[in-house]
């Protein structure tokens, strides 16, 4: 029971997931500010109609406009370069980007609770929601956060952002620099650096192993990517996981080996990828999208991420020697008297486990009971009979 450190079961140590997110007010207001600026002029122009026309429906079209746009962009990277398209991304993609952002890096502030990063690295930055996501943890000790985007106009809507969605506002959050190429010098470290669903969008295998050696470059304390929970998008994890396991560099500036910190409990082979058919490792975050016609009321981000730390004792410290903590990669399945979950092990293998508390104890039953797909979970015998191995 040491596992519980006083707490309830269902705000076990494992629990990783957060409520229904929603973005900052500051946020959503300088959002919309900026969407329905572009939306009555702009949009109105490409549909041909006349701004000031008093025969426009003004609500009628906004509608129509909205749900094109989330039905057609919502699921997709952005590929353009101009100002007006990124605001239809921004529009489509700004609440789920934040949502995944943030429940990567709430990992970190759980199970790392003394971590205080002061400077962050956000590369291909987009709208900023990687800073935004790191200021709600960290906002008393980030002292400066750099967005890199080659984008020049994605970088303009991210200060924007910033500024209530005006150009000359004064920012919410202060010493945000905006750069359109990493730092050279490979002395400069961030204690936290994230990309996120940029690794996607570079063009080769080539590009992405170049890109991930230089942010592990730039990392001194934890490293975050986050990319769609598709195929393509937990594949792309992977590499840059084995890249970094893998292919280590020769003259490296900070000697310090990764270690994975999340979502695995191990160093080992994804055991996901040796499975047929192909099931991405990916996790549900529930949010409450921007308030637009057409848009839901509430909406769930499948994601898939990956954490590296430059200090391999972190995880050890963190479970405290105590039971081996597997990921939950499936949802729970609850049942009179039982519990049926697919967990990732430390072993590195993926297994399908029935907890009861007669086998397993109270405290791991009731925590099992409590958890959600993406928590970790203590088993206190992963060798139990009534596991399976899903090889």
């Amino acid at each position: 029971t040491d596992f519980l450190k006083g707490a309830p079961h269902r705000k076990h140590p494992g629990v990783t997931n957060l409520k229904t997110v929603r973005l900052p007010e500051e946020l959503q207001k300088a959002a919309l500010a900026i969407i329905h600026a572009c939306r009555f002029i702009q949009m109105m122009w490409y549909c041909g109609f006349n701004v000031f026309s008093p025969d426009v429906d003004f609500q009628l079209l906004e509608a129509q406009i909205t749900k094109k746009v989330l039905t057609e962009l919502r699921k997709t990277t952005y590929r353009w370069y101009d100002e007006d398209l990124g605001v239809v991304y921004m529009a489509a993609r700004l609440a789920g980007g934040y949502t995944a952002v943030k429940r990567a890096l709430n990992e970190i502030k759980k199970r790392d609770p003394c971590f205080s990063p002061h400077s962050l690295l956000d590369f291909g930055s987009g709208l900023g929601t990687a800073l935004w996501a790191g200021h709600s943890f960290w906002a008393d000790t980030l002292k400066e956060m750099v967005c890199v985007d080659s984008s020049g106009a994605m970088n303009t809507i991210a200060d924007r952002l910033l500024r209530g969605g005006s150009e000359e506002g004064e920012p919410v959050i202060e010493q945000v620099y905006f750069r359109q190429f990493l730092p050279v010098s490979p002395k400069m470290q961030f204690d936290l650096v994230v990309g996120a669903f940029s690794l996607s969008e570079l063009g080769s295998q080539r590009e992405r192993e170049d890109v991930v050696h230089t942010l592990w470059r730039k990392t001194s304390s934890y490293l975050v990517l986050v990319e769609n929970g598709t195929k393509e998008g937990h594949q792309i994890l992977m590499d840059a996981r084995n890249t970094l396991l893998q292919k280590q560099e020769k003259a490296a500036y900070d000697p310090r080996k990764p270690s994975v910190f999340a979502p695995c409990p191990h160093d080992s082979p994804c055991p996901k990828l040796a499975q047929l058919p192909l099931v991405p490792c990916n996790f549900p975050q529930a949010y409450i999208p921007l308030p637009l016609p057409g848009a839901p009321d509430r909406q769930t981000e499948k994601f898939s991420y990956l954490v590296l730390s430059r200090t391999a004792s972190t995880t050890e410290e963190v479970n405290g020697g105590g039971p081996d903590w597997a990921r939950l990669t499936a949802p729970v399945l609850r049942r009179p008297r039982h519990v049926h979950c697919q967990i990732c092990c430390s072993s590195g293998d993926l297994k399908r486990v029935v907890v009861t508390a007669h086998r397993h104890g109270r405290d791991v039953y009731r925590c099992a009971r409590s958890s959600e797909w993406g928590d970790q979970l203590p088993i206190i015998r992963p060798d139990d009979s009534a596991s399976r191995s899903l090889d």
